[in-house]
């Protein structure tokens, strides 16, 4: 997008030609944020993603300014003429302090609209404006990513506490244009519009955290260059730019949009299937054993506990179908359905199974790739957890080749190893119920997924590891996916 954007943002503006004038700042409410009046008449209650929020010394001026606010973008400048004392006018500045994660801060062109919003994304969210020299380096963070929302373009960082949401073109020119290192000077030179302009809408850029600002550093015969604090900062060193994202985009604490169990599509698709559906193919009925047996024989938890690690080797000793149906039986059958209600009224049906899913949830699928069993042919096979059964689903042998070489570079092994459990996940489950966090709690179910099968498959007296290496894209063809309504997400190799 980084490239779209720039090669747009070589287009000259036809827009705020003219502007010498800066743009004017304007405040609002969160479009979530609800204003009520309290128990008296000098108290106020926000309520805000964050909580209600109890405002006391709620006089007139804090109460028209909120209840203004609610409804839209307002200049602070027209509040202060209401204003009877100095008084007043710094409880509405201490109002809007203590309401600074539910405060949206815009830039307005007159006669033309918005031109930027710094949306709240955290608690105690704050935007420190500061004037910036007009030659000083700036460059976008190496963490910032621009998308899309509805119409308009959105940046965001996870070292941002603001997604800046770019409502005009010469927004888009001017953070495109950030890109590389550049300085308000050489912005000048790409769009047109004033000074005053550019540099308020900088001056937001850099407040927000998603524009870097730097210093020259002069070279002994070479012209002086760029240095931003964000380069060396060994802290920061150590994150990747997705994964940082995806940290903070997964927690509440930095996220902007609903989050939880909010069942953002209900209202208009309905529930996913609690099971894959079973494809045509050979199907194999697995062994189902005996739960008394087992906890009868069973090693004590803590010794299987303490024995459960990586292994010293895996070997390609063969496995027989009854070990594979015990190890799939134990650790991932459903033991029962159940139908649930949503406080909203929306009905939706869960399972239990042997591992954690929040809410019962489980949208992961097992698949099966038999190198080596004395009772299943070669192939890969979905596992329907219902049944307690195996369907073909390839029995092509360069792919199950292709599949088990990865496993054995992962498990670090000479021999390809009898088993790999692929694991994926249906997106549809999660994203159905859970906003904003759906992937990460799949991510948490796929490691309570595989210490299960680790344990069972340690009591069992058989070797396993969770490698840390995927087989990348092959996983999507030879498990025959619909990527990416369903991906894959974990292995497991048995041995």
């Amino acid at each position: 997008m980084l490239g779209i954007m720039a090669a747009r943002s070589a287009m000259v503006s036809t827009r705020s030609a003219d502007q010498t004038a800066g743009p004017v700042e304007l405040w609002s409410l969160r479009e979530d944020v609800l204003v009520e009046d309290g128990l008296d008449r000098d108290r106020l209650v926000v309520v805000s993603r964050w909580g209600e929020i109890v405002i006391d010394g709620a006089d007139p001026l804090v109460r028209e300014s909120l209840g203004r606010m609610s409804l839209g973008p307002i200049s602070l400048e027209n509040v202060r003429a209401g204003a009877k004392n100095i008084l007043e006018w710094a409880n509405v500045h201490r109002v809007l302090a203590q309401l600074s994660g539910s405060v949206v801060r815009s830039l307005n062109l007159p006669d033309e609209g918005l031109l930027l919003s710094a949306v709240p994304v955290t608690r105690h969210a704050t935007l420190d404006l500061v004037d910036v020299g007009r030659t000083l380096p700036l460059r976008l963070s190496r963490f910032a990513a621009l998308r899309t929302e509805g119409a308009e373009l959105v940046v965001e960082s996870p070292l941002s506490e603001y997604h800046v949401v770019l409502h005009q073109q010469l927004a888009c020119h001017v953070v495109t244009a950030l890109s590389g290192v550049s300085s308000i000077e050489r912005i000048l030179e790409l769009v047109r519009a004033g000074p005053a302009v550019v540099a308020s809408l900088v001056r937001y850029l850099v407040a927000t955290g998603v524009v870097l600002v730097g210093e020259w550093v002069p070279g002994l015969d070479s012209p002086a260059k760029a240095r931003f604090a964000e380069d060396s900062d060994p802290t920061l060193q150590r994150w990747s730019h997705h994964e940082l994202l995806f940290h903070s985009r997964s927690r509440m604490g930095r996220f902007g949009g609903q989050t939880g169990a909010v069942f953002p599509h209900a209202d208009a698709l309905p529930s996913p299937e609690l099971v894959k559906p079973v494809r045509s193919g050979r199907t194999y009925a697995l062994y189902r054993p005996p739960m008394a047996d087992v906890i009868a024989s069973d090693p004590p938890l803590t010794q299987v506990i303490e024995n459960a690690g990586w292994p010293a080797e895996l070997t390609d000793r063969q496995l027989t179908g009854e070990q594979v149906g015990e190890l799939l039986y134990r650790a991932a059958r459903i033991r029962s359905v159940q139908s649930e209600a949503a406080p909203t009224d929306v009905r939706y049906a869960t399972s239990d199974r042997p591992y954690l899913s929040s809410y019962g949830l489980h949208e992961l699928e097992l698949y099966v790739s038999v190198h080596n069993c004395a009772d299943l042919p070669r192939g890969t096979y979905h596992y329907d957890p219902q049944r307690h059964t195996l369907t073909l689903v390839n029995d092509s042998p360069a792919e199950l080749e292709e599949l088990m070489a990865s496993a054995r570079v992962a498990a670090k092994t000479t021999s390809q190893p009898p088993l790999l459990i692929t694991m994926t996940a249906r997106v549809a489950r999660s994203s159905w119920m859970f906003g904003g966090i759906g992937y990460y709690l799949t991510l948490t179910h796929i490691g309570a997924l595989q210490q299960v099968l680790c344990l069972v498959a340690n009591s069992m007296g058989l070797a396993a590891c969770a490698p840390a290496v995927d087989p990348g894209d092959v996983t999507d063809t030879a498990l025959r996916l619909d990527w990416p309504a369903e991906v894959g997400v974990g292995e497991f190799i048995v041995g």
